[in-house]
């Protein structure tokens, strides 16, 4: 008995940079991949004004050099700018990125995602319903922002996410505490103060990690490029390491986790520091409590002082779990292999699900903290059509 025809040979629920590279190197073996969401949606929500962390050879999506870098949509567009690469700017690169490599984006989220025996059913949000031989899920991090305690359940006009954010200028002549010492945070409180708040960061650590205003390979001379790689994630003696994820995933577990804390600890471009200089940076602190009141926040640290502010917002990341993407069956998820709330994965980002595939941050247990990065979509994107064409050949034989 022949199974029904699918709809589609591969569909890709997501359409970031992971997404856009899943469907860019399947093309190259002659897969064609259909992507669901809103191309480069998640970046968008993002706080206006903010610049990426990652240094120029790191953003570029896909693969480091080529027709589809950095310095080829500058060469195409005429657009000029430099690291640290805007976050508009990285955007309608990105959008350039879809273009020129035709890949197919429908702007219909996936609402439920389902397995079938033989493959995958989507619905879609307008009850649409599509059928696939093979799913990617590159559906990124939105849906697991983190505020710790119980802080989230307090009202979002008082205390929010900086995730929550995309213009700063809604804080302005407000009293704003921002919490978290990484990036997100600290690139938040520059953006308000910026915007007319009265901005104060509560940080837990003792220090701040600012990063080099240039790449550290660069400040090595010809030593450089061989000690770091391109992808510009980890220090020193683990860059090259986490570089090579099929490298990385054969270390004890305690040794992998050990290295990907070290290379994915809170940390700031030093372009955010010379614009934080009247910003009160608090380190070494906690905050124990937030209460409502009459005004705004109570603010308690761990040493009992107590601060008020019109609003408090968590610079404090996200904190994956693969039960909370909304659009997973519960059957579906009862057949996942799970860890630490990331699904376990295989060669070519396989789960325990054949056929499914996860990509991005989904990744990081199995494949390293590059896969959290864009630059680890060059990875994760020939990893894929790797996988996908020795199916296809095996299948063939």
């Amino acid at each position: 008995m022949h199974e029904a025809p699918r709809d589609l040979e591969v569909a890709v629920i997501g359409a970031g940079p992971h997404a856009l590279s899943a469907a860019i190197h399947l093309e190259r073996i002659g897969v064609k991949a259909q992507l669901f969401g809103d191309a480069m949606g998640f970046w968008r929500t993002m706080p206006k004004g903010m610049t990426l962390r990652s240094n120029w050879s790191a953003s570029n999506i896909a693969e480091p050099t080529g027709a589809l870098s950095l310095e080829a949509y500058q060469a195409d567009t005429g657009d000029s700018f430099s690291s640290p690469v805007p976050l508009d700017r990285f955007i309608d690169y990105g959008m350039w990125v879809k273009e020129r490599a035709a890949v197919d984006v429908d702007p219909r989220m996936v609402r439920r995602l389902e397995h079938d025996g033989a493959g995958f059913a989507l619905e879609l949000e307008d009850g649409t319903r599509v059928t696939a031989q093979r799913v990617i899920v590159a559906a990124g991090i939105q849906d697991f922002e983190w505020i710790p305690g119980s802080f989230g359940d307090l009202p979002r006009e008082r205390v929010s996410h900086t995730g929550h954010h995309h213009d700063m200028s809604v804080f302005r002549g407000q009293r704003l505490a921002v919490v978290g010492g990484g990036q997100s945070g600290l690139g938040s409180a520059a953006l308000a103060r910026e915007a007319g708040a009265e901005v104060e960061v509560f940080i837990r650590s003792r220090d701040v990690i600012w990063l080099r205003p240039n790449s550290p390979k660069n400040l090595l001379g010809p030593v450089g490029p061989i000690v770091y790689a391109p992808t510009d994630v980890g220090p020193l003696w683990y860059s090259r390491l986490v570089a090579t994820p099929d490298v990385f995933r054969w270390l004890p577990r305690r040794a992998q986790d050990r290295i990907a804390y070290r290379s994915i600890r809170p940390a700031c471009s030093n372009q955010i520091r010379i614009r934080l200089d009247s910003v009160p940076l608090h380190l070494g602190c906690s905050v124990e409590d937030l209460r409502l009141t009459a005004n705004g926040v109570a603010l308690t640290l761990d040493d009992g002082a107590v601060h008020q502010f019109d609003r408090v917002i968590f610079g404090t990341g996200y904190r994956f779990d693969v039960a909370r993407y909304p659009f997973l069956s519960p059957e579906l998820l009862a057949g996942l292999r799970r860890r630490e709330g990331y699904p376990v994965l295989k060669r070519g980002l396989e789960s325990s699900i054949p056929g499914l595939h996860f990509m991005g941050a989904a990744a990081a247990y199995s494949f390293g903290p590059i896969t959290r990065f864009i630059s680890g979509s060059w990875y994760t994107g020939r990893a894929l059509s790797r996988a996908v064409g020795a199916r296809q050949l095996a299948d063939v034989r």
